[in-house]
């Protein structure tokens, strides 16, 4: 496999060798600027999270100083970011053999396919804006971010303090862990990473909780705009709205960019910095060898994917391939080597000192992953090293002779997605796991009339759900392309090529093994937002651009070739239209069938609570400490009282009449207003004073569904009273 020669080197081998048979054209106005735009969101988060994480790690993560800091570091970023970036050029012709192809002229990117994807991130973005959802009361990850960044972007700093003298002191009873945050020693440690409510809290800053709630369909239209411009980059401008389509259409990309989800964040630094990878190893900027541009590009696109690690612990397995990647460029002398190590480096040390320091009890818990994962990171940066010194001294890169080794890689491709397509007939996957899954499982095993068996993971059924979302035709044009693309990168004919082949099948065949998440929908799609969707779509779009050159090369351009490409985008957009909107017949009407659309689509969940929260917060009264003697009410209010209303907040675990009591004199001996909150009024009326209802919400959630994709959502009823002392 070659990503590049030495730069003496010719021939095909070389970075963007493909790319320098071009003959010279005039500008490409159009190109440049869509290259500049799809990495232009990767940009900005860059700056605001390198500006941001240091001061939230000292304890002033506070508006002024972040907007300042992150100002000047954009100053700085985005104009080096985007002075070098060249028009988007493809390496890997799809039908000819790069050995044997004449030279041809670059073809100027159109503009009609800029305006395009710039419509489709902007449509997609409104329909989201129009069914994003509310989602702030603690009951899965979006709410959860979401609290994280009201508190930080009050507070400015972490961990949250316990304030156990506003409840008269230590009670053995009394205790302030809840969903998704932690009790650690005297202080509640927020679960999560703490990139996604940085971003969130800059959100609230700018317009309040509004405005973070509608974050998410901004951060999903512009993590789109990143995935346009890989396509642009790696099969061509041409095809990038298809693309763009195709994923904006599917109900994983749709369901993580109506709520604060991680996913989407993730997606425009992952694939933002896949762009710049590629940028920097383009050969043909004017000007890039005498000024080093492709060394400060390629330094900016290591930034980039390493901060994927500060958004989403997760991401550290997305990034890993680059160790071997940067070894390669290393042997090939290649000068952009050293500034992606180093921009990895630093990128994946802001998500180390985040995980390490703040989250540690969220890698605590999730050391069964995180500890395999080590190994094979440990593993792959040995083999590096070692091979490093053993191959210095060639004055090339091994190449690849004959073609069994190609031929075998090819063949592997096909077999490995066809195992997992048969995976479902010969194994049913079970896991040891914790009671509280093992009860959530059953639950949602027992509303889907399945047998109850609470150690399943369906990880068996991870390919099956990429067909629920993209269609069967997108993975069989994306395994026709993973098996084509691998020769050639192997034979040094498609070095653009290399990175996100391997980046992408690495972290496709992880989640298809192990999919690592609990296995309902709409939540567990989730998973395939970041690469898993992006990749398939992305090699299914250069199958259909192979295709249909090897039909114009071969005489059937015209009618086939139009038809041709017809079929290809219906076979794109057709599959996830059906699942996202439901689309299907039933019988009834004249004709004996008519049309019928179930789906989520155009549905709002999670409406209302935000009105509710206020509601609450208003009813407590100032200088008050809440005591929550209701499990479920504590588990999802907790953080909420504590950080949009603003009052100390903790539980008591098993309460009885005698120790709440106990507890309310010790908040009215430190000058305290004593309040408590229940599920109900009979929770509360042992204890005399004055009881009433401080929230009643109706509304919807998402359903939890295990052998199908989601098509309806469900009720969700919430109720708290609280207590207070008569006056």
């Amino acid at each position: 496999m070659s990503v590049g020669a030495r730069p003496e080197t010719a021939g095909p081998s070389a970075a963007g060798a493909a790319d320098s048979g071009h003959a010279a054209g005039p500008p490409d106005t159009a190109g440049r600027l869509f290259g500049r735009l799809s990495v232009l969101p990767a940009l900005l988060v860059m700056s605001w999270l390198v500006a941001g994480f240091p001061l939230l790690f000292i304890g002033h993560f506070t508006p002024v100083l972040t907007l300042v800091l992150s100002v000047l570091v954009a100053i700085v970023l985005v104009p080096l970011g985007l002075r070098w970036i060249p028009s988007p050029s493809p390496d890997a012709w799809p039908a000819r053999n790069p050995e044997n192809a004449r030279p041809q002229r670059q073809q100027r990117t159109p503009w009609w396919a800029v305006a395009a994807v710039v419509a489709v991130a902007v449509a997609f973005g409104a329909d989201q804006v129009i069914y994003h959802s509310q989602f702030v009361i603690v009951m899965r990850d979006p709410a959860s971010y979401f609290q994280f960044a009201e508190w930080i972007s009050r507070h400015g700093s972490l961990p949250i303090p316990q304030d156990r003298a506003a409840f008269g002191g230590a009670h053995s009873s009394v205790q302030f862990a809840s969903f998704a945050y932690y009790q650690v020693g005297n202080s509640v440690v927020p679960q999560f990473m703490a990139g996604l409510p940085m971003v969130l809290a800059g959100a609230m800053w700018t317009g309040g909780a509004n405005a973070a709630l509608v974050a998410a369909p901004v951060l999903g239209a512009a993590a789109l705009l990143a995935f346009g411009g890989l396509v642009a980059r790696l099969v061509g401008p041409r095809w990038a709205p298809l693309a763009v389509l195709a994923l904006a259409l599917s109900m994983p990309e749709q369901f993580t960019s109506r709520s604060n989800y991680s996913e989407p964040l993730t997606q425009i630094l992952f694939l933002g910095g896949l762009c710049l990878v590629i940028d920097s190893l383009n050969r043909n900027r004017a000007g890039a060898g005498r000024v080093g541009g492709d060394r400060v590009i390629a330094a900016i696109a290591g930034l980039a994917l390493g901060l994927t690690v500060l958004v989403r612990i997760d991401g550290a397995s997305d990034i890993l391939p680059i160790a071997p990647y940067c070894g390669l460029l290393l042997l090939g002398r290649r000068r952009q080597a050293l500034p992606l190590i180093g921009g990895v480096a630093v990128g994946a040390a802001y998500g180390l000192v985040d995980g390490l320091v703040f989250s540690r009890p969220y890698l605590a818990t999730n050391k069964s992953s995180l500890i395999p994962l080590a190994l094979a990171g440990a593993l792959v940066l040995v083999l590096t090293l070692i091979a490093l010194p053993l191959l210095w001294n060639r004055d090339h890169l091994p190449q690849v002779k004959g073609r069994w080794l190609p031929d075998a890689a090819s063949a592997l491709a096909v077999l490995v997605v066809v195992a997992f397509a048969v995976r479902p007939y010969v194994q049913t996957v079970r896991s040891p796991t914790t009671k509280a899954a093992k009860q959530s499982i059953a639950g949602y095993q027992r509303a889907n009339h399945l047998p109850v068996d609470p150690t399943r993971t369906y990880a068996e059924q991870s390919l099956h759900w990429v067909f629920w979302y993209i269609g069967v035709p997108a993975v069989i044009l994306a395994t026709v392309a993973a098996a084509v693309l691998t020769r050639r990168c192997l034979r040094g004919q498609a070095p653009s090529w290399t990175l996100p082949l391997v980046t992408f099948a690495w972290t496709i065949v992880t989640f298809l093994y192990r999919p690592g998440i609990t296995p309902d929908q709409p939540w567990a799609s989730r998973r395939l937002v970041p690469a898993v969707l992006p990749g398939f779509i992305l090699l299914a779009v250069w199958a259909s651009s192979w295709l249909l050159g090897w039909l114009n090369e071969h005489g059937y351009a015209g009618v086939p070739s139009i038809g041709s490409g017809i079929v290809l985008a219906a076979a794109l957009v057709v599959p996830p239209s059906l699942t996202t909107f439901g689309l299907g017949v039933k019988t009834g009407g004249p004709l004996g069938i008519t049309l019928s659309a179930q789906s989520v689509a155009f549905q709002t969940t999670y409406g209302g609570e935000l009105g509710a929260v206020d509601g609450m917060c208003a009813a407590i009264p100032k200088h008050s400490s809440v005591v929550i003697v209701d499990g479920p009410i504590a588990d999802r209010f907790l953080e909420i009282i504590r950080g949009m209303c603003g009052d100390p907040a903790a539980r008591v675990t098993w309460p009885d009449a005698s120790l709440v009591r106990s507890i309310v004199q010790g908040i009215q001996q430190a000058g305290r207003r004593p309040v408590l909150l229940g599920a109900t009024a009979s929770e509360l009326k042992p204890y005399g004073g004055l009881v009433r209802k401080v929230m009643s919400l109706n509304t919807t959630m998402d359903s939890s569904i295990l052998m199908g994709p989601a098509q309806t959502t469900h009720p969700l009823t919430l109720s708290i009273w609280m207590w207070e002392p008569a006056p």
